[in-house]
């Protein structure tokens, strides 16, 4: 025979089943005397039907008060007034707040016993609470802390199931993973996280290159414009400036004339010039234009001569290889070099061919003797001459240039 747990409240007489059902009425009404009455002119409840409406009568009680009190009451899932093992596990998993697991358990997925952290399932069995019970605190709290499992317990203490066995769908339960899957796993999401880092440094990089080239393409216009401007007053300015001299210049000879007239006409002679005097004043003219024009005489450079050597130096880097042609080119450089800077000096206007320094440095470039010759030098019994009067300063100058082109640009004969 079980007996109902029966407290009253003093104060207004409320019978309470439960001790949740106490602290609920604690809470609302602010009651706290109460006197136990269990079995005082209570029946007993001797089969399963008389407990499930007693349970019915404490619902409703419940609801009663909550509507006086103006308040919403969270009721539990009708699967848990259901009877039987299977309906217990139903309601237990949906109070948990899993209605998959609630209708597995009814019969759509195999029910488990629920898995917990072992640490804190044995810290709660050695504070007194049974193994069920601590296992139920532990799952409906989110298996994470102590503290979680005992405030859950306490708020769920009245629960007829409390001390019954969790059991929960098979597919819910996580998997424990091994110690080589869990490092797979994290090194998966280390390489995710990683790829998804590179892309947004990436996209961010390409964001940076875009408006540094954006930036400089308006950085670049206005410079264009700017430089335009600065042109285009330049120009206005350089016509203004022409005007003036020209103005000047007409009011200068307007003014020569002038006085040219006055000397004549003091002279006794007629005021404009005779034919002999205009030709005179114009074979002046001639005279100084040409000295004019030889101040700004510009020496141009024989072009076929500078082909030719070009041309026979492009030969000779082909035909020889690189080093050997730089060392040779070198060399003729000397030469050309001293030529120029002491022509009238005999030793460095004659090379002997069968020098072996000559031959080893020079020679052994095929086509280093014919450039030699296109310079001036002539070649007579086994030597070398450049004679003093066939010295050509633009010829030796030309070459040296060159030469030099052919060391210092070393694209030089690719083309």
């Amino acid at each position: 025979m079980l007996q109902v747990t029966q407290l009253v409240c003093t104060a207004c007489g409320k019978p309470c089943r439960t001790d949740a059902e106490k602290a609920l009425h604690t809470k609302f009404t602010g009651h706290t005397e109460y006197v136990d009455k269990t079995g005082e002119d209570v029946p007993m409840l001797d089969t399963e039907q008389q407990m499930a409406a007693a349970k019915q009568q404490m619902e409703e009680d419940l609801d009663a008060d909550a509507e006086l009190l103006g308040v919403k009451r969270k009721k539990k899932p009708a699967a848990a007034a259901a009877a039987g093992g299977e309906a217990g596990a139903a309601a237990a998993a949906a109070e948990g707040g899993d209605a998959a697991a609630a209708a597995a358990a009814a019969g759509d997925d195999e029910l488990v016993p629920v898995e917990v952290s072992p640490e804190l399932l044995t810290e709660l069995l050695g504070m007194g609470f049974g193994e069920a019970r601590a296992a139920r605190g532990l799952h409906f709290s989110g298996n994470s802390t102590l503290e979680g499992a005992i405030n859950w317990l306490a708020e769920h203490e009245a629960d007829a199931d409390i001390d019954e066995p969790l059991l929960v769908p098979k597919s819910t339960v996580k998997q424990q993973l091994s110690a080589e899957e869990a490092r797979v796993q994290a090194a998966e999401l280390l390489r995710k996280a990683k790829l998804k880092r590179e892309k947004e440094e990436a996209e961010t990089a390409r964001i940076r290159e875009r408006e540094r080239i954006r930036h400089g393409k308006e950085l670049q216009e206005a410079k264009r414009k700017e430089e335009e401007g600065a042109m285009r007053r330049m120009i206005e300015e350089r016509k203004r400036e022409k005007a003036e001299e020209a103005r000047a210049r007409e009011a200068l000879r307007a003014k020569l004339e002038q006085d040219r007239r006055e000397r004549r006409k003091k002279l006794g002679l007629p005021e404009e010039l005779t034919e002999e005097e205009k030709a005179r004043e114009a074979e002046k003219a001639r005279k100084k234009a040409e000295e004019e024009a030889a101040k700004h005489y510009v020496y141009v450079k024989p072009i076929s001569v500078i082909e030719k050597l070009r041309g026979q130096l492009v030969s000779m880097k082909k035909a020889g290889g690189e080093e050997p042609f730089k060392t040779a080119a070198g060399t003729m450089l000397k030469y050309i070099g001293n030529v120029a800077r002491a022509p009238d000096e005999e030793k460095f206007r004659s090379i002997n061919l069968g020098n072996a320094a000559f031959q080893a440095r020079v020679a052994s470039v095929p086509g280093s003797v014919d450039f030699l010759k296109l310079v001036g030098f002539e070649e007579a019994d086994g030597v070398l001459v450049l004679p003093r009067d066939k010295i050509n300063m633009e010829i030796l100058n030309s070459a040296g240039g060159e030469i030099n082109n052919a060391l210092s640009n070393p694209f030089f004969g690719m083309l």
